[in-house]
């Protein structure tokens, strides 16, 4: 039950977050295919390719009309409902997000408009340049959001400051260059390129199941076809270059997600499916795969993969050293400066944010009692549950879009598209997939962060701002009433003109359509 300042403000961010990125992995995988699609058209002069490039990008205009919306709402939030993590890490999260939107964000919209508003203005290569142009800018628009959210993850680059009482930034390169942000963001846009490919898949497979506009849906079918083969085994190839991550840096996360409980003799075995029982810290009617875990894990067989009940007594012995590392900091901010204490503070100083666990259970940290102590050990494991559930989604879902890609590639390569209606129907009704794969990855990197709002630096119990809940259920009710609103917008006007299909371009019919209605059995090969 949401009652309490601090449940209320992660359930707004976390819901406008993931509202939000229904719309992003769209815009990333479009602004390639878009930009292949011309490409093929400057290249062969081929109109089809033209009127391919200007539909799809309707609908992608219409999806990031959306995506800019709901992005600005999102945003905000850090002021609103997160100020104390605004003051405490802004020096470091902001940069990222400034830069992103002051060159990233403003280069990816003007040149947008330019995509839109200079087939008539500009030539043909100086479009095919815009067109890239918004590609590059919509990547690097996800480069350094996920660099900031790669931080919240892995914070590297910076250091406590007890004078100014915030974290501040010692080296920007680590930060750039912070491992889980990069693995993040080929990761991410990976996924993206996967979703954009599905969407484009799904409808043209609609166009071929009703016998429209073939030539388009042929072409439109196997460039998605090839772009999302790639993209998917890329997917695949990250998704396992995350797991060694995880299990470098964040050895948490990574034994919720698994439901490893003990530390088991390398290599670990992988649990592909089972009931993870809390309580009794075991998994009933678990189904294992030997060595996998600590393969994927540690790219080793001898290294261990270190379980909970571990990583609890670990994380009981950082609570004990952040309350002494509270204590010391207590004297600095009330003047007792000697250098003893600075040096016995930037000892323990590591171990700071594991002290302020104890805050939701006593006001005198430093006098913790080991029950308390207790308590704020286990508030430093997520619930598992939940964790092993989505992970699986996840994965599940992202093998059954590499079957289906798989299968329109191939038939795509045997100029037989049309000859398997299943394959055609598994794509159509397959445009959910990605979508259900990326917001389950997001919920799997965020979720399994908790308690941290910054990785062992600061709980998310002191990040949120000093609100009323009342305040929160009233902007909480407006953000649900109007992206509902907006939801229904989107699966209209997306709707209604995929329905359309390329005739809502208004320029006739293709003068090669009625032949191809006529010969069906004509292949990709002599139509192209």
């Amino acid at each position: 039950m949401l009652h309490d300042v601090v449940d209320l403000s992660r359930f707004q961010f976390a819901f406008t977050a993931m509202y939000h990125f229904l719309f992003v992995p769209l815009t990333l995988g479009m602004t390639f295919l878009l930009a292949i699609m011309e490409s093929i058209y400057v290249i062969t002069g081929k109109q089809v390719y033209k009127d391919m490039t200007k539909f799809w990008g309707k609908l992608f205009a219409i999806n990031f009309a959306l995506g800019v919306a709901t992005g600005l709402t999102f945003e905000f939030q850090f002021g609103t409902n997160w100020a104390y993590y605004s003051h405490y890490v802004g020096d470091i999260f902001g940069v990222p997000l400034a830069i992103e939107a002051l060159m990233a964000f403003f280069l990816e919209s003007t040149m947008i408009g330019m995509f839109f508003f200079g087939w008539d203005r500009l030539s043909k290569r100086q479009h095919l340049s815009v067109t890239w142009l918004v590609a590059l800018g919509s990547n690097l628009s996800a480069l350094l959001i996920l660099v900031a959210n790669g931080w919240m993850q892995n914070p590297v680059g910076g250091h406590f400051d007890y004078e100014t009482m915030r974290m501040e930034m010692t080296n920007f390169s680590e930060v750039i260059f912070n491992p889980v942000a990069q693995v993040k963001f080929v990761h991410t846009v990976a996924s993206g390129y996967v979703c954009g490919s599905m969407f484009v898949l799904g409808v043209s497979a609609y166009y071929l199941l009703k016998g429209r506009d073939l030539a388009f849906a042929r072409r439109s079918f196997t460039i998605a076809a090839s772009f999302g083969l790639m993209a998917i085994i890329a997917v695949m190839i990250l998704g396992d270059e995350s797991g060694y991550e995880l299990g470098d840096v964040q050895k948490t996360k990574l034994a919720a997600i698994e439901a490893e409980w003990h530390t088991e003799p390398a290599p670990a075995a992988f649990t592909a499916f089972g009931f993870p029982n809390q309580d009794k810290m075991e998994t009933e009617y678990a189904i294992k795969i030997p060595y996998l875990m600590g393969i994927i894990a540690t790219r080793s067989l001898d290294t261990q993969v270190t379980g909970i009940s571990d990583l609890k007594k670990q994380h009981a012995a950082r609570i004990r050293n952040g309350m002494v590392a509270y204590g010391l900091l207590t004297k600095l901010r009330s003047g007792d400066r000697t250098a003893a204490n600075i040096a016995a503070f930037n000892e323990v100083k590591g171990d700071l944010g594991y002290g302020l666990l104890l805050k939701p259970y006593t006001k005198n940290v430093v006098d913790a009692t080991p029950e308390q102590i207790q308590q704020a050990t286990n508030d430093s494991i997520p619930r598992v549950w939940p964790l092993f559930f989505t992970f699986r989604i996840m994965v599940g879902a992202g093998f059954l879009m590499f079957a289906i890609v798989g299968a329109a590639f191939f038939q795509s390569c045997r100029h037989k598209v049309t000859k398997n209606k299943w394959i055609l129907k598994a794509a159509l009704y397959g445009i959910p997939l990605p979508w259900i794969a990326i917001e389950a990855g997001w919920f799997v990197a965020e979720y399994g962060r908790q308690p941290w709002a910054i990785g062992e630096i600061l709980p998310v119990n002191m990040a949120a701002s000093h609100l009323a809940p009342s305040q929160l259920w009233f902007s909480l009710s407006l953000i649900i009433g109007l992206y509902t609103l907006f939801f229904i917008a989107e699966a209209y006007l997306m709707a209604k003109f995929a329905r359309l299909g390329p005739s809502s371009l208004k320029t006739g019919r293709y003068h090669f359509e009625q032949q191809d209605n006529a010969k069906d059995t004509i292949t990709h090969q002599v139509e192209a």
